[in-house]
């Protein structure tokens, strides 16, 4: 069973990377790619649990770019996370998350709902290596009250179009494809139904995409054969996973290796990665 795309406390997982991988061993994992968004600093942890488990590992990250207004979510496998160029970015990446999460308290505070926005953020102050995002937001409204779960929090204020909704500043895909391409990655396009414009793929793919992540938790059926079918007709490999995040209303209840990537789908993506 193979799972590439899972999050942990080092972004806005709910698992530590021991717990992460304890919950995989347990559910027959045998691959584990690990994503968190814009920080590497789960990776040697979750790379150790991994080795005592007897689970092949898969080091990799989920990128946010900007295309159009929205956010364009980009996993990288096989990357080095030690790469300096690569850090450099993710720094600057991770800051912008720190800033965004502080005006959307305060339009939160506009509309009467008071939060600590020190007290949200500081994983992230105390480790600059840990990535803040808004589900750190949500679980705050939850503890204070304000909504009854998560997907009341994004449905009510923190998604596009809502009260408290602040635009993510951004570097675009194609820049976002370099990065991980220097850092010596492979770039997928991550849950393209939830991007909702097919027709920027065959541009991403002419401007360096490697993949598109066609199995994923948001994905039905039709969606998956379509994404698979077009990545075949653009000449890209297929990644995917469950996008795991130890929170049910986040992507779904399902666990690691709900979704689960196809060994002959997996070997291909893997022989981009050793390029």
């Amino acid at each position: 069973m193979i799972d590439l795309h899972t999050h942990t406390t080092a972004s806005d997982g709910r698992c530590t990377p021991e717990e992460l991988v304890n919950r995989a061993s347990r559910a027959g994992v045998t691959v584990l790619g690990l994503t968190d968004h814009d920080t590497v600093a789960g990776i040697e942890p979750t790379a150790a649990a991994c080795a005592g488990a007897g689970i092949e590992f898969v080091p990799g990250i989920e990128i946010t770019a900007i295309a159009g207004g929205i956010d364009v979510h980009v996993l990288g496998y096989f990357i080095d996370a030690a790469s300096p160029s690569l850090e450099s970015f993710l720094s600057e990446q991770r800051q912008r998350r720190l800033d965004r999460v502080q005006r959307i308290v305060e339009r939160l505070a506009a509309h009467g709902i008071l939060l600590d926005a020190d007290a949200i953020i500081a994983p992230a102050v105390a480790n600059p290596a840990i990535s803040a995002g808004r589900p750190w937001i949500a679980r705050a409204l939850i503890a204070g009250g304000h909504v009854a779960d998560s997907g009341e929090a994004f449905e009510k204020w923190l998604a596009a179009g809502r009260a408290a909704f602040v635009p993510r500043m951004g570097a675009r895909p194609e820049e976002v494809f370099a990065r991980i391409h220097e850092a010596g990655g492979i770039a997928s396009l991550a849950h393209p139904a939830l991007v909702e414009h097919d027709d920027w793929i065959p541009g991403f793919a002419a401007a360096g995409l490697d993949a598109l992540e066609a199995y994923h938790s948001d994905h039905d059926e039709d969606a998956t054969v379509r994404y698979v079918g077009l990545a075949d007709r653009l000449g890209l490999a297929v990644s995917g996973g469950s996008d795991f995040h130890g929170d049910d209303e986040y992507h779904g209840p399902g666990g690691p290796g709900s979704v689960a990537l196809p060994r002959d789908r997996f070997d291909r993506l893997k022989a981009l990665g050793v390029r």
